[in-house]
């Protein structure tokens, strides 16, 4: 018998903040100790690590917490009172228990609040009404179903097929048309 870790990140819209679930079955048969979690944060080399020393709240087995800038060493500055905007990107998650080097969970989780958020501005610009739109019109939402498709696959390629690199170049791409689409003018 050995615990079967597991960890659940949600998709949320809020830039601020980062939810992490422990979704893990843990078995009566061994004893939970020492339970760590170490988050990578894009474009940085040191993860931050969560246990029960580091912490005023202990990690313990079926957690749920968020963490905001302040939490992941982003912000130094008005914690608790003004809260940073979290990066998009790859993060790297890794869940252990005692023994910590043998039990463990890693997933690399991409994060697309921002461009989520610069795709929902754009679908608001283009006042979809409840019947068939003008070819321009309709031409602009296809194109935007097309990016939202390019986020989704970003996602996969970092989350599901393991292809960080090619999941990023996804993303970026996706980005760079988000910025051109100019949907004010429909």
């Amino acid at each position: 018998m050995k615990h079967a870790l597991s960890l659940h990140i949600p998709n949320t819209m809020n830039d601020w903040s980062l939810t992490i679930q422990d979704t893990s079955v843990y078995t009566d048969l061994i004893p939970i100790s020492c339970p760590t979690l170490q988050i990578l944060v894009p474009g940085f080399v040191n993860a931050v690590t969560v246990n029960d020393e580091s912490m005023p709240v202990p990690l313990e087995p079926r957690f749920t917490r968020t963490f905001t800038a302040c939490d992941l060493d982003l912000q130094t500055q008005s914690c608790g009172t003004r809260f940073d905007c979290l990066p998009d990107g790859i993060y790297v998650i890794k869940y252990s228990v005692s023994p910590n080097d043998i039990v463990y969970v890693e997933y690399n989780h991409l994060r697309i609040v921002k461009a989520l958020k610069m795709w929902n501005e754009k679908l608001c610009e283009l006042e979809v009404a409840p019947c068939d739109p003008p070819s321009e019109k309709l031409a602009k939402l296809e194109h935007l179903m097309k990016i939202k498709a390019y986020l989704e696959a970003a996602v996969n390629k970092v989350e599901f097929c393991h292809k960080p690199t090619e999941g990023m170049d996804l993303y970026n791409y996706a980005l760079k048309l988000l910025k051109k689409l100019d949907c004010s003018t429909c």
